[in-house]
């Protein structure tokens, strides 16, 4: 049977493992070595998806002199993801109050206004 390659997100995760085993700094060219041999990722696709980490603000980057290094440590993914979750309990919190208030107003738009 022939081989089926790697989804998008499966490369992706595959790379973040690459940072978070190693917790190490990296250039674009040692990546494209590792990938393919540890992860799977063909060597093309390396540039590609480091990119699409590095948007998304996953893995920092930095250029130092001539070369760019890439590195991504597993606590901050960590706190990254403590932010989003009270972001969105904030949020829910926010719209549940919200939601209370509408329910007042319509309890109170429905007095005086029986069915005749």
């Amino acid at each position: 049977s022939k081989k089926k390659g790697l989804s998008f997100e499966e490369k992706r995760a595959r790379m973040m493992e690459i940072f978070f085993e190693t917790k190490d700094v990296f250039q674009l060219k040692d990546l494209e070595k590792i990938a393919p041999k540890e992860k799977g990722i063909t060597s093309m696709s390396v540039k590609e998806i480091l990119q699409s980490l590095v948007d998304d603000g996953m893995v920092d980057t930095d250029r130092i002199g001539t070369s760019n290094y890439f590195w991504a440590f597993p606590s901050k993914a960590l706190h990254a993801r403590k932010r989003k979750l009270e972001e969105l309990e904030s949020q829910f919190e926010e719209s549940n109050q919200k939601k209370e208030a509408l329910q007042k107003s319509i309890e109170k738009s429905k007095i005086g206004r029986e069915d005749t």
